[in-house]
């Protein structure tokens, strides 16, 4: 199943390739596509719950926009489709309470370790600034919109949001290619549109690899 997602991700990759091979320039063109693994888990020295463990592996599609420039620093928007392959267990089962609806059952089906996926569309904002030549500091702040097609005692099986602060090193390795490493914080939630919500939180590393179209 994990293969079958990746080649959605490397087709998606390539359709923004190929869309932004026309001439003519638009709003809708990018200057540079890439692809981006991350690696995330609670288990961190910022967001280490006993009551549970979580671990995503991110694939996400890349499209960077730019947008403009300001006092040395690039602004650029990244649009980027993903899937996140989750693994999640409740440690702790008194996590749930006996005030909840058939609290025993849902005790039962949360400490048996899960798998589910999150599908998502996130639209981040990206500040970056060269240090020394070919070499760029980078931070994003990023927004998505996802769905995750299972339940945990923390979060809800549907419609979800999904936030993410990165900080990284962008390289110019090769005339037209470029490196990323960095490390990112994340959280999922509803905004309570569902019940619960209280979300998942990850600490993560990502590398990623992009190709400059112009």
């Amino acid at each position: 199943m994990y293969k079958k997602y990746f080649l959605i991700c490397i087709f998606i990759l390539f359709t923004i390739k190929i869309v932004s091979q026309d001439e003519k320039k638009t709003l809708l063109k990018p200057y540079k596509i890439g692809f981006l693994h991350n690696y995330g888990t609670n288990e961190n020295f910022i967001f280490d719950d006993l009551d549970y463990t979580h671990t995503t592996n991110t694939y996400k599609g890349q499209a960077f926009y730019q947008l403009t420039r300001w006092k040395k620093i690039d602004i650029e928007l990244i649009v980027q489709p993903q899937v996140q392959f989750i693994k999640h267990q409740l440690i702790n089962k008194h996590y749930v309470l006996p005030s909840e609806e058939n609290y025993l059952d849902k005790r039962a089906e949360f400490t048996q370790l899960k798998r589910m996926n999150l599908y998502a569309l996130e639209f981040g904002f990206a500040l970056k600034k060269e240090i020394i030549k070919k070499l760029d500091l980078q931070a994003t702040i990023s927004l998505g919109f996802s769905y995750i097609d299972d339940r945990t005692e923390r979060l809800a099986k549907g419609f979800t949001f999904i936030e993410n602060f990165s900080l990284g090193f962008s390289h110019n390795t090769f005339k037209n290619y470029f490196i990323y490493i960095g490390t990112n914080f994340g959280h999922a939630s509803n905004l309570n549109f569902q019940k619960p919500n209280e979300g998942h939180n990850i600490q993560g590393i990502e590398i990623g690899f992009s190709y400059l179209l112009k």
